[in-house]
């Protein structure tokens, strides 16, 4: 078991979502940068959708009642064990009564912190993760709070899987999802796009306002042409609503099922870690691209 000591600004339970439940108005959630929360669960060993905590710009110190392996992923942060570093993206020995800290992001927003076993919170509708919408699944976690540990993963040969370590190629994979300066948000056209809008979309800078959380990424700068409201349809993340002000939301993973705002643009499924992960004040540009681009860009990620 882990005894929370200090939960962080906001840290929640995820995996990969409620899938398939969106007719019946349940959100899928999940992991807001899937991709990192992914590769921590193949450092330690997991399959990609055990469960994992995930911080919100400051994470939190646990204290471990038992021995378990852990990584810690996606933005860049102080991780300390008993005060000593632990590196990015690799996978860490822990041993009982052992204090683990994640500390202020230094680029990125999110973390992704993986235990061998995964984080065994009882599942609501088939998935451990925390909504913050709808308010489906676990709470965030609090001081003093205790946090079972699953079974050790078994491999397909019948022993227990091994975690794998960080060579160069995986931490260039694992900061491939952090914003960095002039990379370009990868868009394809919505429903509701006309050229004056898409012009304008991928033409201009946006800056991530303060008022962004798991539900959307709302952005600030110019007004977008061709905000408004529009017949109630369903929603999907990435989505790029547009209010009547004209100022863009990127839904992400805890969106409503439906929306009434125009929807100009979808992120693409490769780039919308790269969204989750942009914090306050970070700049976002958009390049509409078509569908052979998504593709060839969703098997670079493999």
């Amino acid at each position: 078991m882990i005894v929370v000591e200090r939960s962080g600004l906001r840290t929640t339970v995820q995996d990969r979502g409620r899938v398939g439940l969106a007719h019946l108005g349940v959100p899928r959630s999940g992991a807001a940068d899937r991709f990192s929360a992914g590769l921590a669960n193949l450092v330690v060993g997991n399959p990609v959708d055990a469960a994992v905590l995930e911080t919100t710009l400051t994470g939190p110190t646990l204290r471990f009642e038992t021995s378990v392996v852990v990584a810690v992923t996606g933005a860049i942060a102080d991780v300390l064990l008993d005060g000593e570093p632990v590196d990015y993206g690799v996978a860490a020995w822990i041993s009982p009564g052992q204090r683990l800290s994640v500390g202020t992001a230094r680029e990125g927003l999110r973390c992704y912190l993986a235990l061998a076993g995964g984080v065994d919170v009882a599942p609501v509708l088939g998935s451990r993760s925390t909504d913050t919408l709808s308010g489906i699944g676990p709470a965030s976690l609090t001081a003093g709070q205790v946090l079972p540990i699953g079974a050790l993963p078994i491999a397909s040969s019948g022993s227990v899987a091994a975690p794998i370590g960080a060579g160069e190629e995986l931490e260039e994979l694992l900061s491939s999802v952090l914003p960095r300066a002039r990379r370009k948000v990868r868009v394809i056209r919505g429903p509701d796009a006309s050229d004056a809008t898409m012009n304008s979309l991928c033409s201009q800078r946006f800056s991530v306002s303060p008022n962004s959380d798991r539900v959307g990424v709302r952005l600030t700068g110019p007004a977008v042409p061709g905000g408004g409201e529009a017949p109630t349809a369903g929603m999907v993340a990435g989505a790029i609503q547009l209010p009547p002000d004209g100022a863009p939301v990127v839904l992400l993973a805890d969106h409503a099922v439906t929306g009434g705002y125009r929807v100009a643009a979808v992120v693409i499924d490769a780039d919308l870690p790269v969204v989750a992960q942009s914090r306050p004040g970070v700049g976002v540009e958009f390049q509409e691209v078509t569908a052979p681009a998504v593709r060839k860009a969703w098997l670079a990620r493999g």
